[in-house]
């Protein structure tokens, strides 16, 4: 089985060989950049990265901008990796794209782990597409219709409808959805779901409204 290829972006030597060796050891290749503008040709000059580590603080080119670059052009998971933990960033990140926000000092076992977590999910071999109230998931392309209109949506946002259709008339907790969706203990703010659920309906125009907000709890899906 070919190995799967994560770039690791970070200024700071030390941190890209602390992650690297963790990542061999689970049989990952791993390609290094260290600043931006590096990262930013290393991404479009090899067509195999399955996933970006990517860190916010560095310099000719920040995480950011190396972020939005990327986005025009590709939807690759990507970690942001940063040593600021206000919430404004974190979110400043999921709007931007990323897929994760780990915030330093932290743990590189569990870094890895999240990191097989969602190759795990994106890398899905299913064949089977799912059709309900006029969804289609194709989960071996990735892709939703509604209505039999494709929608682009983000890797998180795509996890997000899925978890919910999977689970459709289920209420589920923002922490199990957390849990779930993110696979892993999540100590931020809770409020990240409703960010992510707010955009998810927003793509989804009439059909947002499946996705039912249970008050003091969470959300549930009905189609």
């Amino acid at each position: 089985m070919e190995r799967l290829k994560v770039l690791v972006v970070d200024d700071e030597e030390r941190m890209r060989k602390l992650i690297s060796d963790f990542l061999k050891i689970k049989d990952f290749d791993v390609i290094e950049a260290g600043d931006g503008d590096e990262a930013v040709d290393k991404f479009f000059s090899d067509k195999d990265i399955a996933l970006i580590i990517l860190d916010v603080m560095m310099p000719k080119m920040n995480g950011w901008d190396v972020l939005k670059t990327i986005r025009e052009h590709s939807k690759v998971p990507v970690i942001m990796l940063t040593a600021r933990s206000e919430e404004q960033d974190e979110l400043k990140g999921f709007e931007y794209g990323a897929d994760e926000y780990i915030s330093k000092p932290f743990s590189p076992k569990i870094l890895v782990a999240r990191v097989e977590a969602i190759l795990r999910r994106s890398g899905m071999n299913q064949e089977d597409v799912v059709n309900i109230g006029g969804i289609e998931v194709d989960k071996s392309a990735h892709s939703v219709k509604i209505d039999g209109a494709e929608v682009e949506l983000s890797f998180k946002e795509y996890e997000l409808l899925v978890y919910f259709i999977e689970n459709k008339g289920i209420a589920l907790s923002r922490e199990k959805i957390l849990n779930n969706v993110w696979n892993y203990d999540y100590f931020g703010d809770a409020r990240t779901i409703d960010t992510h659920v707010k955009k998810l309906r927003a793509k989804m125009g009439s059909k947002g409204d499946y996705i039912k907000t249970v008050w003091g709890m969470g959300y549930k899906f009905e189609a």
